[in-house]
């Protein structure tokens, strides 16, 4: 009697197993966020593309994010009350869709400010008597306080798209020349000294722009390199984080530039590798650390593929927490995370597509939401997160967003990269590990494997033209996958 009540017990633990229910969500274009259930099975019925047993030590992710921009905040103001509310709820709350809990903006102008400025005008003023956030406090403080309604502990991570006119070599806002500026033409030999000039709308380019980007690299730095301009410079980021800090809004974490290596018409600043080096160890790093030692100090945003220009920026810092990458870099996420175990990488900006705001802007985000992650990125941050019609910068350029507004109905629409972000954010909270990813060999159907305590959260995308089966290795059970075609997907285990 005795032997068969143990037969009993492991016979019921065991079909509690095979049994154990697995929660499953879908979105397609016609139907989003469709709930379903499953289970665990004895036998494989597609292509086994991940195993793990639980006890694998991942990359605990950090921190979802977004950015505040001028015309998100243009955007934002043609909804109504209630829904400016619902969508802030939706993107910040604790139990909301995205649960963001940062946010990234701009010392100076950006590409998606309404036109060029910078936080200090006055021609000289090296002792930033005249430095000020006053446009700040007009229109991204406030876009960032209704994101703090739902999330007060909200942080901010800083980077500059261009230091102020007079402390740049050309005195203009942009790199390079074109109809959106009043860049003279002549200028643009500063680059390349002459000797190349590339298109400026280069950046605008999509997929592997040629395969390598930039195809050349600046020749000298667009900053100045006098050291009474290099000190200055970083007197301003522990200015601009002092004057965030008395709006109550914390700033956490800063980077010398945002992609140095776009060459741009709207606000840029070229540096080369010792330019770069230069600032961030003499400069950036140690006034930091005397005036502001809780702030981390980043390296980025790269958006390069240029490995070796990376890894030659990279192996002279000094002081740095960690490594941000976007656009091409991303290709360099398996190299960097083998080769600088020691800092963290984090995903600085997303891919912003083309103002379609459509499908197929949803799958690729879908795509790189698992790459960045499946690689090692510990915090990922969005983009614009709401724009009008068709994303229209002041400069020319359609851009995508995860909510459109209609400028002459006002009225919204969660689009697909939304709900790309949801069969992520909903599940992989801080604290949850990355422990499996079989994506890049399987880039129409990206696969991703989480821990969060007991839990196992598998997230899958098919961008195929029909209905896939797929299979991960759980414990010695296995989730099958029927995932619908053109589909975004996540199951929940335990």
């Amino acid at each position: 009697m005795k032997n068969l009540f143990v037969i009993s017990i492991l016979l019921t633990s065991t079909l509690a197993l095979n049994a154990q229910k697995v929660t499953k969500y879908t979105t397609t274009e016609q139907t989003p966020w469709v709930t379903g259930k499953t289970s665990l099975a004895v036998k494989a019925d597609g292509t086994v593309v991940a195993t793990v047993d639980g006890s694998e030590k991942g990359v605990t992710f950090r921190a979802w994010g977004t950015t505040f921009n001028e015309l998100d905040w243009d955007a934002f103001n043609l909804l109504s009350r209630d829904d400016q509310d619902e969508v802030m709820h939706h993107l910040f709350a604790k139990d909301g869709d995205l649960r963001f809990t940062h946010g990234r903006v701009s010392m100076n102008a950006n590409d998606y400010a309404r036109s060029w400025y910078s936080c200090d005008d006055v021609v000289g003023d090296l002792g930033l008597k005249y430095f000020n956030i006053e446009r700040d406090k007009r229109n991204i403080i406030p876009l960032a306080r209704a994101a703090q309604k739902y999330c007060p502990q909200l942080q901010l991570f800083m980077s500059p798209w261009s230091p102020p006119t007079w402390m740049k070599i050309n005195q203009d806002y942009c790199v390079l020349s074109s109809p959106y500026n009043t860049q003279p033409k002549e200028k643009d030999y500063l680059l390349y000294g002459g000797k190349e000039i590339v298109d400026p709308d280069e950046m605008k380019l999509l997929g592997e722009r040629n395969g390598v980007f930039p195809r050349r690299l600046a020749t000298q730095d667009y900053f100045i390199q006098d050291p009474r301009y290099l000190q200055s410079y970083a007197d301003m980021f522990c200015r601009f984080i002092d004057l965030y800090a008395e709006q109550g809004l914390p700033i956490t974490k800063v980077m010398y530039q945002n992609e140095a290596y776009s060459y741009t018409p709207y606000p840029g600043c070229a540096w080369t590798a010792e330019g770069t080096l230069r600032f961030n160890n003499e400069y950036l790093a140690p006034t930091l650390r005397e005036r502001h030692p809780e702030v981390e100090l980043w390296i980025g945003t790269f958006n390069t593929n240029r490995l070796d220009y990376v890894e030659k920026t990279i192996d002279g810092l000094k002081g740095v927490v960690g490594i941000a990458t976007q656009w091409e870099c991303r290709e360099n996420l398996p190299q960097l995370k083998e080769r600088y175990p020691h800092l963290r990488l984090m995903m600085s900006e997303s891919e912003c597509g083309d103002g379609s705001m459509d499908w197929k802007a949803g799958e690729h985000t879908f795509f790189l939401l698992s790459d960045n992650l499946g690689n090692g990125c510990d915090e990922y941050y969005n983009w614009n997160f709401i724009l009008t019609d068709k994303g229209q910068s002041t400069w020319g350029w359609t851009q995508n967003a995860l909510i459109q507004v209609d400028s002459k109905t006002r009225q919204k629409r969660y689009t697909a990269e939304y709900y790309a972000y949801k069969h992520f954010c909903q599940f992989v909270a801080p604290g949850t590990e990355m422990i499996a990813y079989a994506g890049r060999e399987y880039s129409k159907t990206p696969v991703v494997v989480f821990r969060n305590g007991q839990q196992i959260i598998v997230t899958v995308g098919n961008f195929t033209d029909s209905d896939t089966s797929l299979s991960v290795k759980v414990k010695g059970k296995y989730l099958n996958i029927a995932a619908p075609t053109h589909s975004f997907n996540t199951y929940v285990i335990g």
